[in-house]
């Protein structure tokens, strides 16, 4: 195993424990022996990661520590380029520029041998035509992230066309459609929205009773709802 990637393998183990935890047994977990645990450790240390204990007593990652680009594996690499191309093709304009940049500065403190995997890499995303969204996504994520009202103009299947006031707290993403998930206060209920029948959307500055967090939990348990039509 290469030094960076048993570095990684070592900082990923000492994430999994929130109370210290034995060089022996950390040292079993990454398959090395318990000198090379130590010197990794060490080194570990030197580069600003935060562990905390001494041999006998056992070994704790304090949070904060941010992992150095350059011990990506070519996986996580391969992970992130099919994410990016991926949200590129899903999210709107706006999300997806910002997953193309945020690949860009990744790629910018990369080794130069890792840039050259996301330049090249073989992962391609591939998707019909999607319908255009007449909403503006990013309205309806910032409404979500500060858990505000949205009031819609929405258009059914069968061209009904309703003004509702909704709770937003999630996006699905399809290969066609994009959905917002919210509480309807019309249907008291929760519905489904697809973007590209969403007429006419307007924040509002009053916050939505509830947590997102609680919303979130409660449609999950029922996922068995129809999409709203």
């Amino acid at each position: 195993m290469a030094r960076s990637e048993r570095l990684l393998t070592l900082l990923q183990t000492l994430r999994r424990y929130r109370r210290p935890v034995s060089g022996a047994v950390l040292a079993t977990e990454t398959g090395v022996s318990i000198r090379t645990l130590y010197r990794d450790i060490a080194s570990l240390q030197g580069q600003g990661a935060l562990i905390e204990g001494e041999p006998g007593i056992g070994y704790v990652l304090k949070p904060g520590f941010m992992l150095p680009p350059m011990m990506f594996s070519q996986d996580e690499i391969e992970a992130l380029v099919l994410g990016s191309r991926w949200v590129a093709r899903a999210a709107d304009p706006r999300l997806a520029a910002a997953g193309a940049d945020a690949l860009a500065k990744i790629a910018d403190v990369l080794p130069r041998e890792m840039r050259d995997e996301i330049d090249t890499s073989t992962l391609l995303v591939n998707f019909r035509p999607r319908f255009e969204d007449k909403a503006d996504l990013g309205i309806i994520r910032k409404a979500i992230r500060a858990e505000r009202i949205l009031k819609l103009t929405y258009t059914d299947e069968g061209g009904a066309v309703t003004v509702r006031r909704v709770w937003p707290f999630a996006i699905s993403f399809f290969e066609q459609v994009r959905v917002m998930v919210a509480w309807c206060e019309l249907r008291q209920d929760y519905r489904h929205f697809r973007t590209d029948r969403i007429v006419e959307i307007a924040p509002q500055e009053l916050r939505y009773p509830r947590r997102r967090a609680v919303l979130l939990k409660e449609w999950r348990e029922q996922q068995d709802v129809p999409a709203e039509t």
